[in-house]
């Protein structure tokens, strides 16, 4: 094999690798969804609470934006894994003996 073609088809599956999230993302994904699940719990007992109200409200505030922190990471890591890339269309690359390779 051409070392040109060898090289072309090691980016490709490289590309290809790096544009799906890895299982540590996807664990990382899950892990934030439970702490979220936690925090909108803990800020409606904090609620309910009796205490000083100046306290609760600095809790809540607190635990808000954590919330909203982890929130736009799991965003960000849904729209990753959906997310298609560019150069997986069909296309053709000419390589130096005239025969094309589809990536």
């Amino acid at each position: 094999m051409d070392s040109r073609v060898m090289t072309e088809v090691l980016d490709m599956i490289e590309r290809e690798a790096r544009s799906r999230p890895s299982g540590m993302e996807f664990e990382m994904a899950y892990q934030a969804r439970v702490a979220i699940e936690k925090i909108r719990f803990a800020i409606k007992q904090t609620e309910q609470a009796g205490g000083r109200p100046e306290q609760i409200r600095e809790a809540g505030m607190q635990l808000l934006e954590a919330l909203d922190r982890l929130e736009s990471v799991e965003r960000r890591f849904q729209q990753r894994s959906r997310s298609i890339p560019l150069d997986r269309g069909p296309h053709r690359a000419e390589v130096s003996n005239g025969v094309g390779v589809t990536r």
